[in-house]
């Protein structure tokens, strides 16, 4: 398909950095090496070639955001409060989703008119393991049947509606479950980042609306899947190496396990459960993004597409 003919500017790593030389890095080392997830590349000339642009550039669109809320209150004659300018964040398992969106929350906090940012993953709308399990489903756990789908809905609509204050479940990596009894409080931000796999679905079947309906700005973080899977597969090796030992973790198991039988294992579970779903699910939602990040195999963000307005 010809650039003419694509709803979106395909814009070199280059050019897009030139965007943000004018502006100075509110990061330090620390603080990024703080951000940057297990398995996942970041350095200050990544965050400052690709992030700090996109950061200036949600920013912006936030102020326009606001102003047209201004706009349409003055026309209708009425002063309703703003709601928060929701940003959504997808792509596969592995490709650095909680990183890119954990990085954001903390340089959008950083300029002027929005200060107030919070972060949301969708795991935490994840069916308990023991609903899973009675409904035949754990071994798709991530796929979209497996998240209650109606509560996120709710979740997001309430924000949108003007909530002063609204609840999300949590979610833990180490039980791999959701945590009996633990939310996680939204307060009207200025900012509501929500990042998981399946945030860019269309409508599932019975509804009427999708998440992303709700969302204001959506990103897709891309890579080859080759690629991916090289990162799924060495993620889990360093996994093995470290939160895995902790006896408390659900994959334990694989720490005591010869690491021959625990790659094997991370081999199956790639392309039984996280591949499926990539290429089912996840991938197909690309075309929906407001803005694609397209990485490279060493997971640097090598060009970025930006929806045409």
């Amino acid at each position: 398909m010809s650039d003419a003919l694509s709803p979106f500017n395909e814009i070199s790593r280059a050019d897009w950095a030139e965007l943000g030389n004018t502006t100075d890095l509110p990061l330090t080392e620390a603080e990024i090496q703080q951000i940057r997830g297990l398995g996942d590349f970041l350095d200050i000339k990544e965050v400052k070639d690709v992030y700090l642009p996109l950061s200036r550039l949600l920013n912006l669109y936030v102020a326009e955001h606001q102003k047209l809320h201004q706009a349409t209150s003055n026309f209708l004659g009425s002063q309703s409060g703003r709601v928060p300018f929701i940003i959504g964040v997808a792509g596969s398992v592995a490709v650095g989703k909680s990183t890119v969106s954990r990085l954001l929350k903390e340089l959008l906090s950083r300029w002027d008119g929005t200060p107030q940012v919070e972060l949301i993953t969708t795991d935490g709308f994840l069916y308990p393991n023991e609903e899973l399990e009675k409904r035949g489903i754990m071994h798709r756990k991530g796929f979209p049947e497996s998240y209650d789908r109606l509560a996120l809905l709710k979740f997001v609509a309430d924000i949108k509606s003007g909530a002063a204050e609204t609840t999300a479940p949590v979610y833990s990596h180490l039980s791999y479950n959701i945590v009996p009894g633990e939310t996680a409080t939204v307060t009207r931000p200025d900012v509501l980042i929500i990042e998981g796999l399946n945030v860019l679905q269309s409508p599932g079947t019975g509804q009427d609306v999708a998440l992303s309906d709700f969302f204001d700005f959506k990103i897709y973080l891309d890579a080859a899947t080759e690629n991916i899977t090289e990162w799924f597969l060495n993620r889990f090796y360093k996994l093995r190496e470290s939160a895995f030992t902790n006896p408390a973790s659900y994959f334990h198991r694989y720490a005591e396990m010869d690491v021959e039988k625990a790659l094997a294992r991370a081999n199956e579970i790639w392309s039984t459960i996280n591949l499926p779903n990539l290429v089912e699910n996840i991938l197909p939602t690309r075309s929906r993004a407001t803005l694609v990040l397209q990485k490279g195999s060493n997971h640097q963000v090598e060009r970025v597409l930006l929806r045409k307005l």
